[in-house]
């Protein structure tokens, strides 16, 4: 029998290509993602042979590919893809068996699926849980509200049922595949990751969408705050390190570190505030900030937490966030205050105490 390899089918589709050097990318999937949308779900397998959606569960190898795209059935897309582009003559280039036992494998990668089926999943996993009286008081210690909990979203960490909710999920409509921290089980169910006990925080973009959860878990001194991530689970998803805005669009804001902190300075003062996850972890950053230039944001105020004096590591983070800003066209400067008091929303906290 003659061999094709899965990227025959790419060229004679002319399906899109990867990136230099990647053997395994995602491309629109034709059932289920929509063609006016961002989302891409169906990866390809270059080393494998294979594809796959996690989202719709359509796979195969080869020729499942072609007749996908084609719209042909199996057994006519062999000799569809000899007319297409030849039949096949054995070389180096890597192969698969065409016939019944094609493998079919599964990946154990799912790509991140998009923030409008991120928010809907991660609000109605939200609505399900309930806060602790712990986290309660933890929160309002800080200087929240109880109506700015409410608004906020804050959770407490499952301790158990997790399998149970992601059903619920489901039998709601949600999507659960390519959304953080929801993976599948050794049985092939859906779940979601059982982390140490915490507070659950919401992390959303300009237009209030949720696009991930951290979690700034309980009795611990190093790595407080995590991400909601089930990367190298079984279908899995990583989470990125998105910015998070509290507040609307501004002329000014407010840009400092941490989700929690920016929703605290922002119940506290009334002011717009951007967060990054950390001073050295800029990759979103800039596409935040285009966003927010467009919308009028001209001036920027950094609020790091006060260690950034003496910590080397924090001033050449924010170094290079202030490089960024310039490049960028913004005003900015840096607030100060009492060093006594790490955080701004600490210090501004104290001061409505006085």
């Amino acid at each position: 029998m003659e061999m094709f390899h899965i990227t025959d089918v790419i060229t004679a589709l002319r399906l899109p290509y990867p990136a230099l050097g990647q053997t395994s990318y995602y491309i629109k999937c034709p059932c289920c993602d929509d063609e006016f949308s961002r989302s891409k779900h169906l990866n390809i397998n270059l080393k494998k042979d294979v594809f796959r959606c996690p989202r719709c569960n359509v796979s195969g190898g080869v020729l499942d590919l072609y007749a996908l795209f084609a719209g042909v059935s199996r057994e006519r897309a062999y000799k569809a893809l000899s007319q297409d582009i030849g039949t096949p003559m054995l070389s180096n280039r890597p192969k698969i068996k065409i016939g019944n036992n094609a493998p079919h494998q599964t990946l154990c990668e799912c790509p991140l699926t998009d923030v409008d089926s991120r928010h809907a999943t991660y609000s109605a996993l939200l609505a399900k849980l309930t806060l602790a009286n712990d986290h309660k008081k933890n929160l309002m210690n800080r200087g929240l509200t109880e109506n700015d909990i409410v608004r906020l979203g804050y959770k407490t960490t499952p301790i158990v049922g997790m399998t149970s909710i992601a059903k619920r999920l489901q039998s709601d409509g949600l999507y659960l595949a390519g959304i953080p921290g929801f993976y599948k089980t050794e049985s092939g169910m859906w779940t979601f990751v059982a982390e140490q006990r915490g507070i659950l925080i919401p992390v959303r973009d300009s237009n209030g969408r949720i696009q991930g959860l951290q979690i700034r878990r309980d009795n611990v001194q190093k790595r407080k705050f995590r991400w909601f991530s089930s990367t190298d689970r079984n279908e899995g998803c990583k989470a990125e390190g998105w910015t998070h805005l509290a507040g609307n669009i501004s002329q000014q804001i407010i840009l400092t570190e941490g989700p929690m902190k920016a929703d605290v300075i922002n119940a506290l003062s009334g002011h717009t505030v951007l967060a990054v996850p950390g001073v050295n972890a800029l990759t979103h950053l800039k596409i935040a900030l285009e966003k927010l230039r467009e919308s009028g944001t001209t001036t920027i105020q950094t609020a790091f937490d006060m260690d950034f004096c003496t910590n080397i590591h924090v001033r050449s983070g924010l170094d290079n966030l202030l490089r960024l800003l310039d490049e960028m066209g913004f005003r900015f400067g840096t607030y100060l205050w009492d060093p006594s008091y790490k955080g701004l929303d600490d210090y501004i906290w104290a001061q409505k105490n006085k």
